[in-house]
């Protein structure tokens, strides 16, 4: 599902720089990324999902070079191929949250919107518990809440490759365990591929494997925080 070799990247001038010589995920597994926040966690989801390019190296998911494609392919890809669930959620305040769980389908004419789509949508927010306020807008809820708007948004298109950023990072036990369900569940289900950043170390027995980040890191002199996410 993904391979990465002798990928190098760094923001700007900065010290930090994230290293791979190697990484490779197979298909249909769960995956945590753990480590300290600066150590390149949310860049590397970035990099394999084509949001930022590499400087250095090879980034491949599901057979295609992604870090090789021009802009517009690899928006394609990643409409087509990838569910994301950002750490700031990127939720449109101007559109009520049905619209927020079918953005995909409006921003990109590769994914054709219909009522079966809509459906589902429906049934993913009856699923994490926020079916009643399908109407609202982001600004009426709560944390919480647009942390589970974003879940059903990313698992919407039946993507083979999932990649969440602090899925749990805002939730209360109950809705933790009810946001990992889902994920898990669809998982297990559609065969899909699941990558998850987090400092939740309660639920890394979910996970068939953790990847510490500690060992990518490269640290500038004097840095002891980083400069990545």
């Amino acid at each position: 599902m993904i391979r990465i070799e002798g990928l190098s990247f760094r923001y700007g001038e900065g010290d930090f720089q994230l290293q791979i010589p190697e990484l490779s995920v197979e298909a249909g597994t769960t995956t945590a990324f753990i480590g300290p926040s600066g150590s390149g966690k949310t860049t590397l989801l970035n990099l394999i999902a084509g949001i930022i390019k590499p400087e250095t190296g090879r980034v491949e998911t599901r057979d295609v070079e992604v870090s090789a494609l021009p802009d517009p392919e690899r928006r394609r890809f990643r409409v087509t191929t990838v569910g994301l669930v950002f750490q700031e959620f990127e939720l449109l305040e101007y559109l009520s949250v049905l619209d927020n769980i079918l953005l995909p389908y409006r921003i990109h004419s590769a994914l054709d919107l219909d009522d079966s789509v809509r459906d589902r949508a429906r049934s993913l927010a009856e699923r994490v518990g926020i079916s009643d306020k399908l109407a609202r807008y982001p600004r009426r809820l709560s944390q919480g809440e647009r942390q589970r708007v974003a879940v059903c948004r990313a698992v919407l298109t039946d993507p083979p490759l999932l990649l969440t950023d602090e899925p749990t990072g805002n939730l209360d036990p109950v809705n933790r365990e009810r946001v990992l369900d889902i994920l898990f569940d669809y998982v297990t289900e559609s065969g899909t591929t699941l990558v998850s950043v987090t400092h939740d170390h309660e639920i890394l027995a979910r996970f068939g494997r953790v990847v510490d980040f500690r060992d990518f890191h490269v640290w500038g002199e004097g840095d002891d925080t980083g400069g990545g996410a």
